[in-house]
């Protein structure tokens, strides 16, 4: 406060000082004209008496001088206050920010001038910013502990139970450990690989590659998987030389697939691949039920399911399509989902040939 009232007062001060620096010159002004007209033309005693000032002339020239001080004085305060007014506010709200409070708002005032009123605009356009990713931050929190939790449990039940001889030592125990423990695994690579998408860290091995090759050996691996969840898989992959990751987009086409088995309907999956438009995609349809064009929009942020009943009794983290989108940004791309005529769900990944 002591501070804005120091600015208010250079304020008012520095107008009064124009003020009193213009009558200033007016007089001086004057002065100088007189005297450079009377070195051209030397006027007489009667005129002489005429140019110099008389008391009444003093007085009005002081009265007009306090005047003008008071007129200043009135617009120094009145045009520091629509400075000073957004700038306290904007001042109050950064402590309460640095307090921890993060809805505090900056308030422009009807009178502030237009650059007064964007600073406070761009303020509280960086306060809204501040808070939504604090709560992004506790959503991202709470939601990678709620993920952890369940295969913890698991784990900490089974080997508490093997330990003190309620379960018997057997194959089937230590597959089911060695498949929640497989679970934690492709967790913990999900997080990584979206927290370094998110940071810009996520480093790209490219090469000219014959992805079609990748990508029949990575369905052979889960073509299993999905016949025995009732799905029948139809490639349609174009043989040419594509610059990518093919590590991380075998991992997208993995992710896509897991997708398909949790949450379509048993049917046809068919995955494409080509070319269109200097760009590269890669496809993934399935037959139904399709997706809602409201939830369309989010499903691939992270920890986001349409049915989080169905999707956690499934086993989802909610994580593959966000791993999606990660590495088709990586490869300065994107990935789209819509529904198709057929009702089904239409996932593509493209990028820049």
């Amino acid at each position: 406060m002591k501070r804005s009232g120091g600015l208010s007062r250079q304020i008012i001060f520095s107008m009064s000082a124009v003020v009193l620096c213009v009558i200033a010159l007016s007089v001086v002004g004057s002065y100088v004209f007189y005297a450079l007209l009377s070195e051209i033309s030397p006027p007489t005693e009667a005129e002489m008496d005429e140019w110099l000032p008389s008391g009444m002339e003093w007085l009005w020239m002081a009265l007009t001088t306090c005047i003008s001080l008071g007129v200043g004085a009135v617009a120094a305060i009145k045009l520091s206050r629509r400075i000073l007014m957004p700038l306290n506010s904007v001042a109050t709200s950064l402590r309460r920010l640095a307090d921890g409070d993060l809805e505090a708002r900056a308030v422009a005032g009807d009178q502030s001038l237009g650059e007064a009123s964007v600073l406070v605009d761009d303020f509280n356009s960086m306060a809204s910013r501040l808070q939504r990713m604090a709560q992004e931050q506790a959503f991202w929190n709470a939601a990678i502990a709620h993920e952890l939790r369940t295969p913890l449990t698991i784990l900490r039940g089974r080997l508490q139970g093997l330990a003190e001889g309620v379960f018997t030592p057997d194959t089937a125990q230590f597959y089911g450990l060695l498949t929640q423990v497989e679970g934690l695994t492709r967790l913990i690579e999900d997080l990584r690989v979206v927290g370094l998408a998110d940071s810009g860290y996520l480093e790209l091995n490219l090469q000219e590659t014959d992805l079609a090759m990748g990508i029949e050996a990575e369905v052979q691996l889960f073509e299993p998987s999905l016949q025995a969840a009732g799905f029948t898989l139809q490639l349609d992959l174009q043989r040419r030389s594509v610059r990518c990751d093919v590590a991380r987009i075998r991992q997208a086409l993995l992710a896509l697939l897991e997708n398909v088995r949790r949450h379509a309907t048993p049917g046809n999956v068919a995955v494409q691949l080509g070319t269109r438009a200097n760009l590269n995609y890669l496809r993934v349809e399935d037959s139904g039920p399709g997706i809602d064009e409201a939830f369309a929009t989010h499903i691939f942020e992270a920890f986001q399911r349409g049915d989080t009943s169905r999707s956690r009794a499934q086993g989802g983290s909610g994580l593959g399509l966000a791993v999606v989108r990660a590495i088709a940004v990586a490869h300065g791309g994107a990935v789209t989902c819509r529904n198709t005529e057929n009702a089904g769900t239409l996932f593509e990944l493209s990028w820049p040939v």
